[in-house]
């Protein structure tokens, strides 16, 4: 059996006990998830709340933005607090002030530490205990915490209507006044809320941890980290060190790849350019415009951490929120990087093929219009859900589902399923003829045409959850999409491509590229999909689940180490014959996504990773200083230089503005790094210090975010920003500069090839076919 072989055997190996074991626990998470009962009811059998109205309330939480309105289970946005933690540490001092009152005559703070100890042990008892009674399926609560819940429903009714008291809360939560206009809807929301904190708190069956795993961190509560957190963490941290130290072996002893002489020109220069070919370009005029519009909507979303209800005296949180303008800044971001790789895979797969199957040109302009139409149409719905203009069903179909980087209505996200499966049979058929005639490439053509099957299919995890489906269910499901399918197979579909670039430009054999793409393919998802399980530490899953996450993350860090010798390989490519300049931009890009690769997802991805760290930093800005550096620093500058490349390709015989492109590179790399380290770093790490003295609460609470330190903090961001900003506007300008390039402009450059006769007006022709196109 041959090397090629081998790799493909361990591929459907890892694949399929891979997925048996998520599979496997996810049946046990759907089995062990928090219950949801028929009622909540006192020990004098009084209804507090029905399950109806927590499954309903959950409904309205994810009508008024769900996850990008503050979090539930560490989950969501960042500038409201997690309400599982708020209201766990609230119910908390209300109880002790209750009894601290009724036994002393004192508040709780005022008590010397032996009867606070009594008064702690007290209610870790009545909240730590388990009433939930499965023959019945009822919720029993103690006529104390009647009292707390009845208190805070109270406050969380005032907070999210117009009390003039909650003014300064809302602005500093950026919630604007009436996010909920109506009553029956605001007690749905308190019994959905008090649902996910109790179980926070309260302890699985023949267990003395939570179904979230004791977090949040409250000493109050007795949430503290447990010897499984610990143990796991030190295995996590033991495997990693040993698989670099694998990893670095086994690259030191295979030696460097082989080399092939440099072509003496571009093998691309003679590349025939189909109809269909011509006909992305328009989506890559569309990708130029939507990162601007997102950048846009990113420096309005951090604007608002300091100025929550307006954007410099302007009040434009009364017409789109912080909920919205983050709901859109998350999406856009996904759907321009999605679309980018789309559009490469719809030139490329041509280009192998050599011509366009029947229709190729009306399935990509088909599809250009459907996915225009899913960004303007999702976007309208989730602003009119927010606003609270539809009601929870149609919300559900047409509005916002809640759930960050799946927050499109239900309707969006099937029609979003189905133009995946358009999209895959545009690939597949123009590269049916070499498969039948099975040409060198084949092998990556199949491990290619696996990774554009397994985009189309994958998106449809997020079709697994109901309107009502119990969060820790949804969650699971969502993080198949947010790891797996944006993470994944994107990765894979990723690596396949830069490969055949390589490939189609001389300076990789065919065989040593198969065999880099299975190996990194096979590493990757070893550890990628069942690590998709680091998501899950505290969202109501089992023990196993954490285990598992733990050991299975940790691998995935491992090949992110070596980022640096793919750096200087893919930079030492460029430098190896003169025509390349004309790739250097992309390939620069490239370069980029390397570094960002070692520290976006590398270095600060494993910061969040082990389950000790995430327990005292999950839903802090150290998330958003990882998911920053890793989505755009790794997927978005591939979506950048996978789109160079092709407009490379495609106006091949044109002179680039080299200057604008070096600032447009330059600017995009400096402002996020500058984003990271002066703004994003330091205000995760302070709140991490705060989370292990004082508890999750307190990391996000008005009081620690409203620092006038933390707020300088803030404001620093404004610098990397700024430079960031900027680099995306030279981006586009580049962009669209070069689509609607004059003619006359094509043909100077087109005279400088030193073509005569008729063969240089035949070229030129072409190129103006091209240029007016």
């Amino acid at each position: 059996m041959n090397n090629v072989k081998r790799l493909w055997l361990l591929f459907a190996i890892v694949m399929g006990l891979s997925f048996a074991v998520l599979g496997y626990y996810g049946i046990k998470i759907y089995q062990e998830a928090p219950p949801i009962p028929e009622k909540i009811i006192t020990t004098n059998g009084e209804v507090i709340f029905t399950g109806v109205e927590i499954k309903e309330g959950q409904n309205v939480w994810q009508s008024i933005g769900g996850q990008e309105v503050g979090s539930i289970w560490g989950h969501g946005s960042y500038v409201a607090p997690d309400w599982t933690a708020d209201w766990l540490h609230r119910e908390a001092v209300f109880i002790l002030d209750k009894w601290a009152q009724k036994y002393y005559e004192v508040n709780y703070n005022d008590l010397n530490e032996e009867n606070k100890a009594f008064l702690k042990a007290k209610l870790q008892k009545d909240l730590r205990k388990n009433t939930y009674h499965p023959e019945n399926k009822t919720i029993t609560v103690s006529s104390d915490r009647e009292m707390a819940i009845n208190s805070l429903s109270d406050y969380y009714s005032r907070l999210f209507t117009n009390d003039p008291q909650f003014d300064k809360l809302r602005e500093h939560y950026a919630i604007p006044k009436n996010s909920i206009k109506d009553q029956e809807r605001l007690k749905k929301l308190n019994a959905f809320l008090f649902w996910a904190t109790w179980a926070t708190v309260t302890e699985r069956p023949g267990s003395a941890v939570s179904y979230t795993h004791n977090w949040p961190a409250d000493d109050l509560v007795g949430n503290g980290p447990t010897k499984d957190l610990l143990a796991w963490s030190g295995v996590s941290i033991i495997l990693l060190l040993f698989c670099v130290g694998v990893m670095v072996f086994h690259h030191v002893r295979s030696g460097e790849e082989e080399s092939l002489p440099v072509p003496a020109e571009d093998p691309l220069i003679r590349e025939k350019l189909t109809p269909s070919m011509i006909a992305v370009k328009k989506y890559f005029f569309v990708v130029s415009l939507l990162v601007v519009l997102q950048v846009v909507l990113g420096v309005i979303t951090a604007h608002y951490g300091v100025e929550g209800d307006g954007f410099f005296g302007i009040p434009l949180g009364e017409i789109i929120p912080y909920s919205v303008t983050r709901t859109w800044h998350t999406q856009l971001a996904i759907f321009w990087i999605a679309t980018a790789w789309l559009a490469t895979g719809l030139y490329i797969a041509p280009a192998v093929g050599g011509k366009d199957p029947k229709f190729q040109v009306f399935g990509v302009n088909f599809l250009f219009i459907a996915l225009l139409i899913i960004v303007v149409g999702s976007m309208i719905g989730q602003w009119m859900g927010v606003m609270q203009k539809l009601n929870l069903i149609d919300n559900f179909w047409f509005g916002h589902q809640g759930y960050e980087y799946v927050d499109l209505g239900r309707f969006w996200q099937l029609f979003l399923f189905v133009g995946l499966f358009v999209w895959l049979a545009l690939m597949i058929r123009p590269l049916i003829p070499l498969l039948k005639r099975k040409v060198e490439e084949r092998n990556m053509i199949i491990l290619f045409l696996i990774s554009c099957t397994a985009i189309a299919m994958f998106y449809g995890a997020g079709l697994m959850w109901g309107r009502q489906t119990n969060l820790a269910i949804a969650e699971y499901w969502r993080w198949w999409v947010v790891h797996l399918w944006v993470e994944g197979f994107f990765e894979v579909f990723a690596t396949v491509v830069i490969a055949f670039l390589f490939v189609r430009l001389g300076l990789l054999k065919t065989k040593t590229a198969t065999l880099s793409v299975l190996m990194s393919t096979i590493v990757f998802m070893s550890g990628g999909i069942i690590g998709t399980f680091h998501h899950l530490y505290f969202t109501g899953t089992p023990t196993a689940v954490m285990a598992l996450g733990a050991t299975f993350s940790a691998l995935e860090v491992v090949p992110l180490t070596l980022m640096g010798f793919e750096a200087y390989h893919n930079y030492r490519l460029s430098k190896s014959s003169k025509w390349l300049a004309d790739y250097k931009w992309p390939i620069r890009f490239m370069i980029a996504v390397a570094f960002w690769n070692f520290l976006g997802a590398g270095v600060f991805g494993f910061i969040i990773n082990p389950p000790i760290a995430l327990y005292y930093v999950q839903g802090l800005n150290t998330t958003p200083l990882h998911g920053h550096t890793a989505l755009f620093g790794v997927y978005g500058m591939l979506g950048i230089g996978l789109m160079l490349f092709v407009l490379r390709s495609m106006y091949r015989h044109l002179a680039w503005n080299d200057k604008l492109l070096k600032f447009t590179f330059w600017s995009i790399n400096m402002g996020l790094f500058l984003m990271a380290i002066l703004s994003l770093l330091p205000v995760g790490v302070w709140q991490a210090l705060e989370s292990i003295e004082h508890g999750m609460w307190y990391a996000r609470s008005a009081e620690l975010m409203q620092h006038p330190t933390m707020i300088t903090l803030k404001w620093m961001r404004a610098i990397g920003d700024s430079i960031f900003g900027i680099g995306t506007l030279t981006l586009c300008w580049f962009v669209l500069e070069l689509i609607f390039k004059q003619k006359t402009q094509t043909e100077t450059s087109f005279h400088n090839t030193e073509l005569k006769g008729k063969k240089y007006k035949t070229a030129v022709r072409e190129t103006q076919d091209i240029a007016s196109n």
